[in-house]
């Protein structure tokens, strides 16, 4: 496909171009609201209520001032491939009619559109993104590369996003309510064992553990699996050159980085967790 989506530039640089005449011509049109309903597969599946509640009072306030973005299923029934929330709102408003712009699309288009739309606004927790990236990647046998040109985020960024979902379900689910953050999340994957995730999880919630204080925890409890003593660490712990460099190259990979250092020689180890995270780093090295 030749149709570039771009970020940061507003609704309209979602659109395609090859439809740009049609919306500035008569494609925009008043629908009722009874005739549309929600795409199963749009990104964002959670919706905060309190947020919807003030854009309900803001479109009784002011009325619908973005159309929303619908395909058309039938003669009757239209899908929303962007503006859900303002549909929702709209509804508890008692808005009988919703200005919208009908347009054909491909399956591809509408799950960017739809992607793009929730990223500009940040609307997506970070599981919901994980996953939108999944399915475009799978659904459209697309890279890595060919997503991150397209939906304008790196590739990197990408791929540390999408590591995410092989978390433990449960804490998947503390990353979705924001109980613990996307960096606890990231900490808890140098851990494989999904249980002892959840409980890692569970002593984040406990004892209010910073990122900084459970990548600590993790340390610990690695060093005690390699029968690492505490002396035997401190003696080899790196002077701040070569923490700088392990530190940026652990934000490059998305993954643990260890470095060791004597006499100016040594050895850069690059943790993964499975085929997939593996795959993914020699991606970034282009391997």
């Amino acid at each position: 496909m030749g149709k570039k989506f771009a970020l940061g530039k507003g609704l309209s640089a979602l659109i395609p171009d090859d439809t740009q005449e049609n919306i500035e011509g008569n494609n925009k049109m008043l629908i009722p609201i009874n005739k549309i309903k929600g795409d199963k597969d749009q990104p964002r599946k959670t919706f905060d209520s309190e947020k919807i509640a003030e854009l309900t009072e803001s479109i009784k306030a002011h009325g619908i001032i973005q159309p929303l973005i619908l395909r058309k299923e039938t003669d009757e029934q239209y899908i929303i491939v962007a503006g859900e929330r303002r549909w929702r709102a709209a509804k508890l408003a008692g808005v009988k009619d919703v200005p919208a712009i009908v347009m054909e699309l491909s399956g591809r288009d509408i799950l960017e559109i739809s992607l793009i739309e929730n990223i500009q606004r940040q609307d997506l927790n970070p599981i919901e993104e994980a996953l939108a990236y999944k399915n475009l990647i799978n659904d459209f046998k697309i890279t890595q590369e060919e997503l991150s040109k397209r939906i304008g985020k790196s590739r990197v960024a990408i791929a540390n996003t999408m590591r995410l979902i092989n978390l433990d379900k449960r804490v998947q689910q503390y990353i979705i309510e924001g109980i613990i953050t996307e960096g606890h999340g990231r900490a808890l994957l140098a851990i494989s064992d999904e249980q002892i995730q959840y409980e890692l999880a569970q002593q984040i919630i406990d004892e209010k553990l910073s990122v900084r204080d459970l990548e600590r925890l993790i340390k610990r409890i690695k060093d005690k699996e390699n029968n690492i003593s505490p002396e035997e660490d401190k003696n080899d712990e790196l002077n701040p050159y070569y923490k700088d460099i392990k530190n940026q190259l652990q934000n490059y990979f998305g993954t643990k980085v260890n470095i060791s250092n004597k006499k100016n020689r040594g050895k850069i180890e690059i943790e993964y967790y499975s085929e997939d995270d593996l795959q993914r780093i020699l991606d970034i090295i282009n391997m």
